[in-house]
């Protein structure tokens, strides 16, 4: 069934269900019929929980005092001597502005603390109810509310069902409306990916305000049909427990489906009834449903129902190739200039002085080695991270410190490192979602049009996307979910593209054609800003490139200047020799083999990020893991030591095959990492962090082992029982070495030891990485500081594109151009013209 028929379809069963239960009131009577209207008062209000939590992914327990607020405020005008009529929408719009008033607050917060909040709130409704007596009538309550009354006729309990039966519907109605319009796009793009949506232009606190108030005041309507129903309130009615089987009703029945709301709110108010003589065990069977569900069917009743029905996708031709290269071409290109931009992370000066200009039709791409800051700089132009001095400029505005979705408005678009596409659309309408640039639109139109539809195939086209549209993104590969995600980034019309390791994992033929892809859009007259690893595509398909090093700017020239240009070899490789001791022993080449790995192969989802590789570490040899960012170093170690299944290949460690070996049984066997970025646990002492890592050991630490330990690293002795998180980064680096020293390792994994440490710490810390070496520690290095880990490493090897593509001795490879073109690219690359 097309969305368009489905949509139709749903319509007609509201509306069915709607005239049933109406008709259905002149076959019953009485107490039957007053839990009819109890059923339509509960859809009500789970229609606007369904808003808050199904479309935005808010969590509210706090819903039960926006019900009270309606059935006192309704209450309370009526015997102020309103009407109903008027005593209704007023109680509505009352609960309505105090869901908005509460949201200020309250949607900067996310998970338990929002929660809370709403707990916090609906606790304060009810002890209001109780204590403001001479409003609320305390204890006692309030009572003996006027029926409505039309054409002077007065409505009884049978026609105030059927009003609330009607309203029903109509929530339910407006509800499917909502959730197919922009405000609904919006709402869920904030679910699922919030940075992504505030990239797209949706503004994240204006939509959750929204959301807060249409659930609010849905409670609020709500509780004016109650109080009018039971004729009587007391702060008995709105106990806290009535929140938690609210959210479990939605839940029930199948948040973020149209008819959710209805099943889950008919199951939890029939259910009771069914059970009446066990009420005091209401809770228990509403907790044990609960569970069941959850575990059978996730999505909830009509949520798992609709998922077995038959879907097809709407037969919507593209836009054809010529319109959619018109749809994206800027109305007025415009570049992007940035001026001495920098910013400070508690004293760390992570971007200093950035500058340069992206020119409408070409391609600049910002390179530089870990910590040089390029997402950071990223982060700056999009909106995400507010510069500390400089200038950025776009189509003649100054857009420095505009928010993300102000940004996105200008015409400013990114993709993202880890892909960020909203995993519950599918991969259409993860593009139709950047069509509205940035504006909710009319709440009850939809967006999905037969041009929207048509306009976002004809970008999955241009893009390579091959997949069928309707896939829910969550469930596409990695390569159709980069392809997707620049598709979403180019509806948005910007003329300024921000890619982020755009080719991060994807194999070679998928970056020739993502190279292809990126020229065509430049070509379009968009200015496409390029932080990549992969050199040979940078060098292919660039026109200027900007180098930076630890934050600082060091050459913005042509490719070929660049490739030629002495400080970005030295930033890449590192500067000079450093005074590393040499060997002081004797090392034979050809000493047994502790670790033998052999076609080894791993990778994230389809793709294979090391292909191939074999690797020799002799027992007491030093060798080095050269590459670039992306070439695959960090997978290879975690693969090594258990944090990623091989996809293929041998990992034979003293003899043994050890591949797939969970990661604490690797630190058993000997084979210890030190992960990159140190990952010390900041709350516990320095010595407690060095013991732990003697946990899986079968013999007690010696207390001298501590002091042999200490007496390589004096720095930690005076720090002993200082938290770890207090620690400068080298300190935490040494502390992390010792304490995979503790561990009494066979083989020493060092990922990066390097990153982010100032040159005498490296210094000090290459010094110590070679006192373990003549001790005989068997160590495996990566450091993308070549010239530094080559000062000490006994062999090396070069790994490129995840497979190994040089090896040899230290001293045979600090002359190699294979290291050289590892990092920088070679002369194999494409030339803009070979893209084109």
């Amino acid at each position: 069934m097309t969305p368009v028929l489905a949509n139709r379809a749903l319509d007609l069963t509201i509306l069915a269900l709607t005239a049933a239960a109406m008709l259905s009131l002149g076959i019953v009577g009485g107490y039957t019929q007053f839990v009819i209207g109890l059923v339509a008062i509960w859809t009500i209000l789970c229609v606007g929980l369904n808003v808050l939590y199904g479309l935005t992914g808010l969590v509210s327990l706090g819903q039960v005092g926006f019900f009270a607020i309606g059935a006192y405020g309704h209450a309370i005008l009526m015997q102020a001597g309103l009407s109903f009529w008027l005593a209704l929408p007023l109680a509505t719009a009352l609960t309505a502005l105090v869901g908005a008033l509460l949201a200020i607050p309250a949607v900067r917060m996310a998970g338990p603390f929002l929660a809370m909040v709403t707990i916090a709130f609906a606790f304060i409704v009810e002890h209001l109810a109780i204590e403001w007596r001479s409003l609320t009538g305390g204890q006692n309550g309030l009572m003996g509310f006027d029926m409505p009354r039309v054409f002077g006729t007065t409505l009884g309990e049978r026609g105030l069902v059927i009003l609330s039966i009607g309203m029903a519907g109509v929530a339910l109605l407006a509800y499917r409306r909502l959730a197919n319009s922009g405000w609904g796009m919006a709402m869920a793009a904030l679910r699922d990916q919030e940075v992504a949506a505030g990239s797209l232009g949706f503004d994240p606190i204006r939509t959750k305000l929204a959301a807060f108030a249409v659930a609010a005041g849905a409670a609020g309507l709500a509780g004016g049909l109650f109080a009018t129903l039971m004729q009587f309130i007391a702060p008995s009615n709105f106990m806290l427990s009535q929140s938690i089987l609210f959210l479990f009703a939605v839940i029930l029945g199948g948040a973020g489906t149209v008819l959710g709301p209805l099943v889950g709110a008919a199951i939890v108010v029939f259910l009771p009834e069914m059970l009446s003589g066990l009420a005091e065990y209401r809770l228990l069977f509403f907790g044990a449903l609960l569970i069941a569900v959850l575990l059978v069917a996730p999505r909830g009743m009509v949520g798992t129902i609709a998922a077995v029905l038959p879907r097809r996708a709407a037969p919507t031709p593209p836009a054809q190739h010529e319109e959619t290269l018109a749809f994206i071409r800027p109305d007025a290109p415009a570049g992007l200039k940035v001026t001495d931009l920098g910013i400070t992370f508690g004293g760390l000066k992570a971007v200093d002085g950035a500058s340069f200009e992206a020119k409408p039709g070409q391609i600049t791409a910002v390179i530089g080695p870990n910590g040089a800051g390029k997402t950071t700089l990223l982060n700056m132009i999009s909106g995400f991270y507010l510069p500390g001095r400089g200038r950025i400029a776009t189509a003649g505005r100054d857009i420095t410190g505009l928010s993300m979705h102000a940004a996105a408005r200008l015409g400013v678009a990114r993709t993202y490192q880890a892909t960020r596409l909203f995993g519950a659309l599918s991969a259409e309408e993860n593009v139709i979602a950047g069509l509205p640039r940035g504006r909710g639109g009319a709440p009850f139109s939809a967006l999905a049009t037969q041009d929207a539809r048509a306009t976002a195939r004809g970008l999955l086209a241009l893009v390579g996307y091959a997949g069928a549209p309707d896939t829910p993104a969550a469930d596409l590969p990695h390569v159709d979910r980069r392809l997707v995600e620049i598709a979403r980034a180019l509806a948005l019309r910007p003329h300024v593209l921000l890619l982020d390791e755009p080719a991060a994992g994807l194999m070679h033929g998928d970056k020739q054609t993502l190279a292809a892809l990126l020229r065509k859009v430049a070509d379009c007259g968009i200015a496409v800003v390029l932080v990549e690893h992969d050199m040979e595509m940078v060098m292919g398909i660039s026109d200027r490139i900007f180098a930076m090093d630890a934050g600082q700017p060091i050459a913005f020239d042509t490719p070929e200047a660049i490739r030629r240009n002495e400080k970005v070899i030295a930033a890449y490789l590192g500067e000079g020799t450093p005074d590393a001791p040499k060997r002081e022993l004797a090392y034979t080449p050809g000493a047994m083999d502790v670790l033998i790995t052999r076609k080894l192969c791993a990778g994230y989802g389809a793709a294979d990020v090391l292909q191939d590789v074999d690797l020799r570490v002799g027992q007491g040899e030093l060798v080095a893991l050269l590459g670039a960012n992306g070439a695959g170093k960090s997978t290879f170690l975690k693969t090594l030591s258990g944090l990623m299944a091989p996809g293929k290949g041998e990992i034979i460690f003293e003899d043994r095959n050890v591949e797939g070996l969970a990661a604490h049984r690797t630190v058993e066997r000997g084979l210890v990492l030190v992960p990159e970025g140190r990952q010390v646990f900041a709350d516990l002492t320095v010595a407690q962090n060095i013991e732990l890592g003697a946990y899986k050991r079968k013999d007690r630490p010696d207390p001298t082992e501590l002091e042999t330990i200490l007496d390589r690293f004096p720095r930690l002795r005076e720090r002993l029982d200082s938290p770890a998180g207090l620690l400068s980064g080298g300190e935490q680096q040494m502390m992390a070495i010792a304490r995979g020293l503790m561990a009494k390792p066979r083989l020493l994994l060092l990922d990066e030891p390097s990153l982010g440490l100032a040159p005498a710490m490296v210094e000090e810390l290459y010094a110590v990485l070679a006192e373990l070496r003549d001790d005989g520690i068997t160590i495996l290095l990566v450091d993308q500081m070549a010239t530094l880990a080559l000062a000490v490493a006994d062999r090396a090897y070069v790994l490129e594109q995840g497979r190994i593509v040089a090896q040899g001795s230290a001293e045979e490879m600090r002359g190699d151009d294979a290291l050289v073109a590892a990092y920088l690219g070679g002369g194999t690359s494409q030339t803009r013209e070979d893209v084109a």
